[in-house]
């Protein structure tokens, strides 16, 4: 199932299997996953990715991430036109997050904002 879903892509549905396995998910199976801008480096948002959103996200190179509110997937941008094109995905050292670097498309955050890291706290 795997292989006919990355055929097309420059990872191979070994490559992609084995990375799957290396990711450390929490205990209701979700990865945090940061967003950030491909050309300015601006950490956009934080949101959250299961296995299947990874794999939805690779097929179609378009961020799709995981509602724990909702407990189920969502494409960025699908209803609002911000969507987020996935340039690179990295994991931390750890294994246990996960960096995407994106061409963001309008705002990032649901607010209007151009991202979601707007609240000063120090």
């Amino acid at each position: 199932m795997i292989k006919d879903k990355f055929l097309n892509k420059q990872i191979s549905a070994d490559n992609a299997q084995e990375i799957l396995k290396k990711l450390q998910f929490n205990e209701q199976g979700l990865i945090p996953a940061i967003a950030q801008d491909c050309n300015t480096g601006k950490v956009l948002m934080l949101a959250w990715m299961n296995q299947e959103s990874i794999i939805k996200t690779i097929e179609t190179n378009l961020a799709t991430y995981f509602s724990r509110s909702r407990q189920n997937l969502w494409q960025k941008g699908l209803t609002s036109g911000n969507s987020q094109k996935i340039v690179n995905i990295f994991a931390d050292c750890d294994y246990d997050c996960i960096l995407l670097s994106v061409e963001q498309e309008g705002c990032a955050c649901h607010t209007g904002s151009e991202n979601c890291f707007f609240n000063k706290i120090f």
